[in-house]
């Protein structure tokens, strides 16, 4: 019962039979309605007929003929005169049809049924008023048993029954069919799906159809890749997560032994100092962890307010020049009077990224340059380099997760390759978007775009 082939083919089937029993009701009792208002129709007319030829000879010759031309018919005919006494009639003539014809019938000139009750009378019975110059001179009876209506209404009955037993064995094999046709595929599905939820990403099967359920089979495909894809970069990320906290507490505990040694004060402090800087290395990719695990868990809170970006952008120009300055380096503002609705110290965090970026990968004598410049309604940040730039095919890639360019100088640059996807979080969370171009060997351009407007 909680299949649901069963209960789409219950459905399926009781919808279908629903239609079928109100169609044939519809049919069946205007097929019969019809057939015995034909009957009516045709008996009056044969009574006109009759009433018509004695409108023009009421004599005993034409009663005769009347009665002889019925005599043989399956239907009956009788003729009264004004006062409604029997003048003549078709043999047999039972003592019901002399019973029936005794009251003067209230109809018009053109003939009604007075008895049209098939069910419960043996016989339909007609009068047909005959005239002469407006006066009535009697009337015509026709009777039509009903005993043949009866055995058509009994044929037609069981004919329309074998046509729905017929319809009804056709529609359960119709309706089992198209359930199978229907479910087959989903039923499929959820086995896949199961599998799926177990971690085996196998293909999905194709299902070559042009609706739902091929949208569907589509669909879960690219589920299971996302999936498998996933699973994969879970794996890579927490080997490299592994691996990057493994190399620092290595050197920490390598360090920290030859520190303990009987050696060199200044070789000590020296061994000290790396001890430092591997531990705030340790710290920053902690902390850079902790975020990311903050903004996928959506913890990670983004405060806007309205903020002056040309007056924060000198700030941190002003903060971060003399190190460029150090490393002989020089670094450019180019800025328009803006303000923008935005996180002050989660964008602070962006842009000292990119500029710290920028000086690791620009050359003595390089320069970076910060520009923002204002547009319809946003406004566009660029901090640009001509330092050695990025691979053409490593671009798409370095947005990713612990993805670095050039994984063999990763400890002398210090970076954990997760500033940059910390970044574009951040600014994707602004409603901004972030871009980058870049050519080997030229220099490389961050472009972020959010909602701003200029001050006038």
């Amino acid at each position: 019962m909680k299949n649901i082939s069963f209960k789409l083919g219950a459905l399926f089937l009781a919808v279908v039979l629903f239609i079928h029993v109100v169609l044939f009701i519809f049919l069946y009792t205007g097929l019969l309605h019809n057939r015995i208002e034909d009957e009516k129709k045709a008996l009056l007319a044969r009574g006109n007929s009759h009433r018509d030829v004695l409108e023009h000879h009421f004599d005993d010759m034409t009663l005769k003929h009347v009665a002889l031309m019925e005599s043989e018919a399956e239907t009956k005919v009788a003729v009264t005169d004004a006062n409604n006494r029997l003048l003549v009639y078709s043999k047999p003539f039972t003592e019901h049809m002399k019973q029936m014809i005794k009251k003067k019938p209230a109809v018009s000139g053109k003939g009604a049924v007075i008895q049209g009750s098939w069910r419960d009378h043996p016989y339909l019975v007609t009068a047909s008023p005959i005239y002469d110059n407006e006066k009535r001179k009697g009337y015509v009876y026709m009777f039509a048993p009903t005993a043949s209506i009866r055995s058509l209404v009994d044929k037609l009955t069981s004919q329309f029954l074998l046509a729905a037993f017929l319809t009804f064995v056709l529609s359960i094999i119709l309706v089992f069919f198209l359930s199978k046709f229907i479910t087959m595929p989903i039923i499929n599905l959820k086995q896949i799906t199961k599998e799926i939820s177990r971690g085996k990403h196998h293909p999905v099967p194709a299902i070559k159809r042009a609706d739902e359920l091929g949208e569907l089979a589509a669909s879960i495909q690219s589920l299971s890749n996302d999936l498998e894809r996933l699973k994969k970069e879970r794996n890579d990320f927490l080997a490299s997560i592994a691996h990057e906290l493994r190399t620092p507490l290595t050197y920490l505990k390598g360090y920290a032994d030859i520190a303990t040694r009987p050696i060199d004060e200044k070789e000590r402090l020296h061994y000290l100092h790396i001890i430092k800087e591997e531990a705030e290395k340790l710290a920053l990719l902690v902390k850079e962890l902790f975020e990311l695990a903050k903004m996928d868990k959506n913890q990670f809170a983004i405060t806007k307010e309205k903020v002056r970006m040309d007056e924060l952008l000198t700030e941190i120009y002003e903060k971060i020049e003399p190190v460029f300055n150090e490393e002989e380096k020089s670094l450019g503002l180019i800025i328009e009077p803006v303000w923008a609705c935005v996180d002050e110290k989660r964008f602070s965090q962006v842009i000292y990224n990119f500029l710290d970026n920028a000086l690791k990968h620009t050359n003595k004598g390089g320069r970076v340059e910060i520009r923002l410049t204002k547009e319809k309604g946003t406004i566009k940040l660029a901090i640009s380099d001509n330092g050695e730039g990025i691979p053409k095919e490593d671009v798409p890639y370095i947005f990713e997760r612990l993805y670095r360019v050039d994984k063999s100088r990763s400890r002398l640059r210090g970076g954990s390759g997760l500033g940059l996807s910390i970044a574009k979080e951040i600014i994707e969370r602004h409603g901004g978007t972030i871009r980058v171009q870049s050519q080997s060997g030229k220099g490389t351009t961050f472009i972020i775009t959010i909602r701003g407007e200029a001050i006038e």
